[in-house]
């Protein structure tokens, strides 16, 4: 008979990603991992093999968590540009407010910068681990194409002159989406955040 696993394989992934989101790759050693998922290192290995593939794991349950809530938010029946400039919104101020909560590397009340776990392995680890970047990639391409959409049936409806271009809006929301998620980590810009939301949705009036 197999043993029973002493420990919830999907909690700890969890676990992990929090780690990992708060930490990085590199900062987070198996030690590390070992005490915060409270786990010996050999269940460890033997259930998610090396920390690279616990990692990518992670990774992919972000992206599993995270994609639904924006498909759900910008395909909602009725006007859509009102969910847009929503969206655009609450990435001002979720990067804005950044730090808030989170696991290790605690900075005063606030706690760590976490930014967004997919631009952090854009810069982290995807310029030289091609699994890395596909998913990257697989996670952007997703959120470009549920932008465009979004976009499409914005005009359809009337709501954007028919000149304009969908997938290069959606494409210049994307590459803002991520640049308000490095900002935000990298100190109080709140004010640059609010500028280039307003710059944005000036863009799509």
């Amino acid at each position: 008979m197999a043993r029973t696993k002493e420990f919830d394989p999907d909690a700890a992934l969890q676990s992990a990603l929090e780690l990992f989101w708060c930490r990085g790759y590199e900062a987070t050693s198996m030690a590390d991992l070992v005490e915060h998922l409270g786990i010996a290192r050999a269940s460890l290995y033997a259930t998610f093999g090396s920390k690279r593939e616990l990692y990518l794991r992670a990774l992919e349950r972000y992206g599993q968590q995270q994609q639904p809530v924006l498909l759900t938010e910008l395909s909602q029946p009725g006007p859509v540009l009102p969910a847009v400039r929503a969206l655009v919104r609450r990435f001002a101020d979720e990067s804005a407010e950044d730090g808030v909560g989170g696991v290790g590397g605690a900075r005063g009340p606030r706690g760590p910068r976490r930014g967004c776990f997919v631009t952090n392995t854009a810069v982290e680890l995807a310029p030289h681990d091609q699994d890395a970047a596909r998913r990257v990639e697989s996670s952007l391409l997703h959120l470009e194409t549920v932008l465009t959409a979004a976009l499409v049936r914005a005009r359809v409806q009337g709501e954007l002159p028919e000149g304009r271009d969908p997938q290069a809006l959606a494409r210049m929301l994307l590459v803002l989406f991520q640049g308000m998620r490095v900002i935000g980590k990298a100190g109080d810009g709140a004010a640059r955040l609010r500028d280039a939301a307003d710059q944005a949705l000036a863009l799509l009036d």
